[in-house]
């Protein structure tokens, strides 16, 4: 089934597959491969308005089921943050700023700053900022991307499983190169269409507007002026995550046609059986299990000591 009425953000081809009617919930949610490069993405693209609607009020209760941030979420987006800090330290030289797009509870936007980084944030949804601001005392403002000026202001920007979210990536990112200092960095993270993250009838959700692999997120940052410095991940990995540096020549988009004919069959390579009997699929379900028992276990804990740590050292 193939659809005109939608012109891809990263080729500008108009010929998309609809290759799943329905989202995780199953409700209804048309989702298109864009056959000119292999972009997956909703059909029709949710307007910039809708978008803007829907993260300030609605995205937390939605796809998280909160309001407020559980202590297993604080523990979880902690121990994140401390992933990210780690991956990216070897690339920190000369780094003395950094701000976060989408920062989400502001565990990452914290992390950086006990590590001696200026660090900020911004945040469009209104739910966790309180707890953010008051408790985490992290320096994360309630607004949106294209409320910023389009000025320098950082050395390494932070994006992390935000991507999938706009309704104009490009826009996005040619809005975000212009808060990035000259060579400074972006490192972004996002869900890897073609890494089995989930089956194919769990793999789509209203708040990914964009499906991206490994070839389309490379090609749709470069394409707005970055050049890929470091990639972390594969293509087998369930996440994204690649680390770029600002240029003066943005990269011409170029994804052969024959990229959509393989993300395709990467997102159909298993049924449910297939996909669970995976062994890989089993060990890390071994430890995710683990991994929540911990959670429930430690996260008040854990969450009581931060809390304090962060505390103390604010006061």
């Amino acid at each position: 089934m193939t659809t005109p009425s939608v012109q891809c953000d990263l080729c500008g081809c108009d010929n998309l597959e609809i290759i799943s009617q329905s989202d995780r919930h199953q409700q209804a949610l048309d989702t298109g491969l864009c056959l000119g490069c292999g972009l997956v993405m909703h059909v029709p693209v949710p307007s910039e308005a809708e978008v803007n609607e829907y993260y300030a009020s609605r995205y937390r209760q939605d796809y998280h089921g909160e309001s407020q941030p559980s202590e297993r979420r604080i523990m979880r987006a902690w121990k994140n943050a401390e992933r990210i800090h780690a991956q990216l330290k070897p690339a920190l030289n000369g780094v003395d700023t950094v701000f976060e797009v989408g920062a989400g509870i502001g565990c990452t936007v914290k992390k950086f700053e006990t590590e001696g980084f200026k660090a900020t944030g911004i945040e469009p949804n209104h739910d966790f900022n309180a707890f953010t601001r008051q408790s985490l005392f992290a320096n994360v403002d309630n607004v949106n991307l294209f409320d910023l000026e389009q000025t320098p202001k950082t050395d390494l920007l932070l994006l992390i499983h935000v991507i999938e979210h706009f309704s104009s990536p490009r826009k996005a990112l040619t809005h975000m190169r212009e808060l990035i200092h000259d060579d400074g960095l972006l490192y972004v993270e996002c869900p890897n269409v073609t890494g089995p993250f989930a089956t194919y009838d769990r793999m789509f959700h209203y708040a990914h507007i964009y499906n991206f692999s490994p070839k389309t997120l490379q090609a749709s940052v470069e394409q707005c002026g970055f050049k890929l410095v470091e990639c972390f991940s594969n293509d087998d990995d369930p996440d994204l995550h690649m680390l770029f540096k600002k240029c003066d020549v943005p990269k011409a988009a170029v994804v052969s046609a024959d990229h959509a004919d393989w993300v395709r069959a990467r997102i159909k390579q298993h049924n449910v059986l297939s996909y669970h009997a995976r062994p890989s699929y089993l060990s890390k379900r071994v430890r995710k299990v683990s991994s929540y028992l911990m959670e429930y276990m430690k996260a008040k804990d854990f969450v009581a000591d931060l809390l304090g740590r962060l505390k103390k050292a604010d006061s």
